[in-house]
């Protein structure tokens, strides 16, 4: 593995880490993909994964939420091993998570209200109609949406999707944020939108977020610190402006 570039200003020496990766390694067969991954995110940080198809990053984020177990190492969220709960705990360690992958996944027979209440009153049985009425008008704020309440999801831009899927994952008030190439398949100036409400949820909400991305862009606007992957090690670790700087092949071919 190579030496991993790391500028020590670019990384917190804060203890009030909110994710520990320790060691995780995962196999199937005779094909490794990840080998002693070592990753920590803090409270309110955006951490970007970067790496080709195939070098692990779907692999991390399963292991991460318990979808799959690694065959080595310990998974640390909200200060409890993920591979060491029950079921019920296990779903209320996610109930702090949300998802962003890169289809917004709304249900087409609901009205963007619906989708937003569909969380809600499965997981927050105790609200009145008044309070989810009030969650659903925050997030759509936030998200930039509120006149698209009464909409379908055929009338939105893949941009607007993007945006409701993301308020859909907001609303249960999440503390970590995992986003899979939440720019993919947008225009340049929509992928930028998206960028920016990420990073403003960020310093608005002090949310955690893990980021994997193809998209540049997205990296330079988001990132407090950038973790690259290749077969499945962590081989550079640093800031955008750090890591731009490389004379690593490997690292310049993401960059240039």
């Amino acid at each position: 593995m190579k030496d991993p570039i790391v500028n020590m200003q670019d990384v917190t020496t804060d203890t009030d880490q909110i994710v520990e990766i320790k060691g995780i390694s995962k196999s199937f067969g005779d094909s490794n993909i990840l080998t002693h991954v070592e990753l920590s995110v803090k409270r309110g940080e955006n951490v970007v994964v970067l790496g080709k198809s195939g070098s692990g990053k779907s692999t991390l984020i399963k292991c991460m939420i318990g979808l799959m177990e690694p065959d080595e190492g310990e998974i640390i969220v909200f200060g409890r091993n993920i591979a060491s709960l029950s079921y019920p705990e296990l779903n209320e360690v996610r109930k702090k998570m949300g998802f962003l992958f890169q289809s917004a996944a709304l249900y087409d027979s609901m009205t963007v209200r619906e989708n937003l209440e569909f969380p809600l009153r499965h997981n927050k049985h105790e609200l009145t109609n008044d309070e989810r009425n009030s969650l659903v008008e925050k997030v759509l704020e936030q998200v930039g949406l509120t006149d698209a309440v009464d909409k379908m999801p055929a009338e939105l831009s893949g941009g607007m999707s993007k945006r409701i899927g993301l308020a859909r994952t907001l609303i249960l008030e999440p503390a970590i944020m995992l986003y899979d190439e939440p720019t993919t398949g947008l225009d340049t100036a929509t992928a930028k939108e998206i960028s920016q409400l990420i990073l403003d949820l960020q310093r608005k909400n002090n949310i955690s977020s893990i980021i994997i991305t193809h998209d540049m862009n997205c990296a330079k606007m988001t990132a407090d610190r950038i973790v690259m992957l290749n077969d499945g090690a962590i081989v550079a670790e640093g800031s955008y402006e750090t890591l731009a700087r490389s004379n690593d092949g490997f690292i310049q071919s993401f960059f240039n």
